[in-house]
């Protein structure tokens, strides 16, 4: 398995990462207590402030970015372009996500705008190595 399939896993879980966070303030606590609601989990996300909703905010642009990635990668593989380049923009792509969760908890609006279209511009440079 390549570092760029690897990355697509990545990439995959750093969603999943976003939700925890987004959810870690409701944890331990009962639901009558405002507590994580896991019968209604969307509405208790949405009820969230600060950090945590900006936490389940990137949890949601993670799912969005997910799949040019995935197509990006897949589609440089299968045209047998050069496996080194593919590897580089796929770490690349996951250190930008990385930073953009990281500006988008704290709420650096405009740098994590600009974080995100280089995330973009590496996953469409994907099929074009």
């Amino acid at each position: 398995m390549t570092v760029a399939n690897y990355c697509i896993i990545v990439a995959a879980l750093l969603p999943v990462v976003c939700a925890a966070m987004a959810k870690s303030r409701g944890y331990g606590r009962r639901r009558s207590e405002g507590g994580f609601d896991n019968h209604d989990p969307r509405s208790w996300l949405n009820r969230q402030t600060g950090w945590q909703a900006r936490a389940n905010a990137a949890q949601a642009n993670g799912f969005e970015a997910l799949p040019i990635f995935v197509a990006g990668v897949l589609a440089a593989q299968q045209m047998h372009l050069d496996q080194g380049r593919i590897d580089l923009l796929a770490l690349t792509f996951i250190a930008l996500r990385v930073i953009f969760i990281g500006l988008y908890l704290a709420d650096l609006a405009a740098l994590r705008s600009l974080v995100w279209a280089l995330g973009l511009l590496t996953s469409i440079a994907l099929f074009f190595v």
